[in-house]
Formats: C-alpha cells, sequence, structure tokens
C-alpha cells in the first residue's frame, strides 16, 4: 500500500460534503421517525450523518491508495446498517426497507463525496432527500393511477429513454434534410408537454376547477380545451367560467409556443416573442376580466391520455417530409418560398412548422420572416378556435369569441407592423 500527503483544503471540502450528505438524509429521516420511542430507531440523525462521514473517511482513504482499509471500513458501515435492520425487521414484523436503503445509499453518497466528487455526491444526496420527503405526494399519485396512465408513462420512457440515445448522428434522406437526432428530439418535447399535462391533471384533478383544466389543457391542446368548454357552454351545462377557461387555454398556447421556439428555433426567439407578446398579455388580461366575473364552476372532464406511438411516429413523418419540402423550396424559390411554406404548414400544426424552422441551416431564411409566418399560422389556428367557439358553444360562448378576437386583432396588428417593416 502507498501513501500519499494529505492537503488540508480539498480534505476538508470532501469531509465537509460527506458530512453534508449524512445530515441532509439523516434529517429527513429522523423528522419522518420522529414518533418512534426513544431507542426504537435503528437509525436516526446522528447515525445518517455518521454513515456519511464514515464513508467519506473510506473514499479519502481509497484515494489515497489505502483500498483495503477502504473497503473494510465500508464493509463495515454496510454490515452494521443491514445487521440492525434486519434485527428490527425481525422484532417488529415490518417489512418497510426505505430507510434501510436510504442509509445504503448514505453510505454510497458519502464515499462519492471522499473519492473527490463532492458536488455530485451532494447533488446525489439533495435528489434522495427530496424522493424521501415525497411520500405522501406519491403514494396519492400511485392511487390516482389506473392502468392507461402506467401506459402512457411506459411510452413515454421509450420514447424519451430508450430511442434517443442510440440514433444514427449526421443527417440523412433527400437534401440531407433529416437528422435523427433533431427529429425524435421533437417527440420527446411535444409528448413532453403532453404527459406533464396530463399528468398534472390526474394528480390534481378537475376539482381545482375549470381554470385549472384551462391551464393544465392549454400546455399541450388549447384547441380540445377550446371544444370542451365550447360544448359544454352550447349544451347549457357550464357555470360561466368556461370563457374564462377557452380564452386562458390560448394565452397558455402562447406561453407553450414561446418555449418551444426557445428549445427548437433558439434564434426566432426574440422576434417571435415581440410578435406574439401583445397577443399574450391581452389574452391574459381578458381572461382574468372573464374569470373575476364568472361564478365557480366544477370544471371540465380531465383531458384523454395524450401518449400514443402512432400519432408520434405519424408527427414524425410529417415533420420529415416537411424538412424536405424546406429544403426544396429554399433551393426553388428562396427564402420567401420557406416562409409560405412555413405559414401553409403551421395552418396545420404550428409545432411542426416550428420545428421545420429550427431545423433549418443559419442564413436560410431571416428569423423575423420566420417569426412572421410562425405567427401568421397562429393566427390561423386561432381562427379556426373561434369557429370552434361559435359554432359548438352558440349565444353562451359569446364572451370567450370577444375574448379570442381580442386576443386575434393584437396578433394581427403585431404581424402587420412586423411586416411593413420588412
Amino acid at each position: 500500500m502507498g501513501g500519499a500527503s494529505i492537503s488540508l483544503g480539498p480534505t476538508s471540502l470532501t469531509l465537509g460534503a460527506a458530512f453534508a450528505v449524512g445530515l441532509l438524509i439523516g434529517i429527513e429521516r429522523g423528522w419522518k421517525l420522529r414518533s418512534a420511542a426513544d431507542g426504537s430507531r435503528v437509525a436516526g440523525i446522528r447515525t445518517f450523518t455518521l454513515l456519511g462521514l464514515g464513508s467519506g473517511v473510506a473514499g479519502l482513504l481509497q484515494s489515497l491508495g489505502y483500498s483495503l482499509v477502504a473497503g473494510l471500513i465500508v464493509a463495515g458501515l454496510a454490515g452494521v446498517t443491514a445487521l440492525g435492520y434486519w434485527r428490527d425487521m425481525q422484532s417488529s414484523g415490518r417489512a418497510d426497507a426505505t430507510t434501510a436503503v436510504a442509509a445504503m445509499v448514505t453510505i454510497v453518497l458519502g464515499f462519492l463525496a471522499g473519492i473527490g466528487q463532492p458536488a455530485l455526491a451532494v447533488a446525489g444526496a439533495a435528489v434522495a432527500t427530496f424522493v424521501l420527503a415525497l411520500r405522501s405526494e406519491t403514494h396519492r399519485l400511485i392511487h390516482l393511477l389506473d392502468e392507461e396512465d402506467i401506459k402512457a408513462l411506459a411510452r413515454y420512457a421509450v420514447i424519451a429513454a430508450a430511442v434517443y440515445p442510440f440514433l444514427p448522428n449526421g443527417r440523412f434522406g433527400p437534401y440531407d434534410a433529416w437528422d435523427p437526432h433533431a427529429l425524435w428530439l421533437v417527440v420527446i418535447v411535444v409528448t413532453g408537454f403532453s404527459f406533464a399535462g396530463y399528468a398534472a391533471n390526474r394528480m390534481f384533478g378537475a376539482k381545482r376547477g375549470t381554470i385549472a383544466t384551462a391551464i393544465i389543457g392549454g400546455a399541450y391542446s388549447s384547441t380540445a380545451v377550446t371544444y370542451s368548454f365550447s360544448q359544454k357552454l352550447g349544451a347549457g351545462e357550464g357555470g360561466g367560467a368556461e370563457n374564462a377557461g377557452i380564452a386562458l387555454a390560448t394565452a397558455v398556447m402562447y406561453l407553450r409556443v414561446i418555449v418551444l421556439v426557445a428549445i427548437l428555433a433558439t434564434s426566432l426567439l426574440v422576434p417571435f416573442v415581440i410578435i406574439v407578446a401583445p397577443a399574450l398579455v391581452t389574452g391574459f388580461a381578458v381572461s382574468w376580466w372573464l374569470y373575476r366575473r364568472a361564478p365557480h364552476s366544477t370544471g371540465a372532464a380531465p383531458p384523454g391520455n395524450p401518449i400514443a406511438l402512432l400519432p408520434a411516429f405519424t408527427f414524425v413523418a410529417f415533420v420529415a417530409v416537411a424538412a424536405v419540402v424546406a429544403r426544396w423550396a429554399e433551393g426553388t424559390f428562396g427564402e420567401q418560398g420557406i416562409a409560405v411554406l412555413l405559414l401553409v404548414m403551421g395552418t396545420m400544426d404550428v409545432d411542426a412548422a416550428i420545428i421545420t424552422a429550427g431545423g433549418l441551416e443559419p442564413g436560410t431564411i431571416a428569423p423575423h420572416l420566420a417569426a412572421l409566418a410562425i405567427g401568421g399560422t397562429i393566427l390561423a389556428n386561432m381562427t379556426v378556435k373561434l369557429g370552434t367557439t361559435l359554432v359548438y358553444g352558440k349565444g353562451a360562448a359569446r364572451p370567450a369569441a370577444l375574448a379570442l378576437g381580442a386576443s386575434m386583432v393584437a396578433l394581427a396588428a403585431s404581424l402587420i407592423v412586423g411586416y411593413l417593416r420588412l
């Protein structure tokens, strides 16, 4: 075994991090078991802190070359911990292994800090503490889930984690228009919005009211929210807040599109925000006004499960075709042709227009012109929503129609001003 000199500064940092790991997890476990009788707990805050510090010393010795001693310390800590919890389970008859596993995680993270990864160790302890602290919330979520929810989670796991890392690098296809990573990132982002909104709706439920449903549903399908609320108003089942819900879902849609542009078409973000900002402000202002005037409503039923593989594959195919057409339009008509393409494409799907714009080579189309085209697609979609509101909501949805109209006027004015500045 070889030795090495110890530097006080780095050593203090690593041992301090190991101490913090044990203290952080120990505080959460100690608080969770605070009602237990004195002497009945296998490990509390002091024991967890010592586990973190002890494994940190083991990691430090490992980094200095004393591997055998380090291994014996870790084995001893793990053995004593396992024995203590085994005897506790034998005497109490309980089969809860959470605290035992938390102790093992503390040992691992403390050792990680000791070998020179203090930041990673403390971050891991923070995540572990967060997971442990969410016991009630996670149990409540499990009780809310059904078979379709589990399938949705599994599908999104496949979309986000099982496919993306193994896709080939580079560009393929006609005009080198297809980047597999970029195409699949589209699916991850768009279905991620859908899954997040769906999960939140399942957690909080429709009892929170129409406004909560509008915010959550608008994050992935403001058109679906508009249709649902309009039908309710037209059938005379609405309590009045549905008008505010329609307007608010559209305002949330503006925020969602801004986030998509920021992620998928970063170069367009500033001009796009300038274009849609008046409509965004108008949408939220009118929503708030309608909400203040509306009586309480129990809200609509939660939107359906949005995670389905076939629509995801269909969307990828649509974006892939659009990418080829965009490259062809670039070579044939220049940036004006691309702008028209984005406008027509976005009338069918705003997300696809954003993704196509983001996938173009820098300099292919001026960011301001592309932002105008995407803004035009939103205006076209708003026209569809306005028609849906009037047709299905009838006279009861007139306030929502006026709210949508006000937002459309603000957006149209921005588009006209932006076009005149070209």
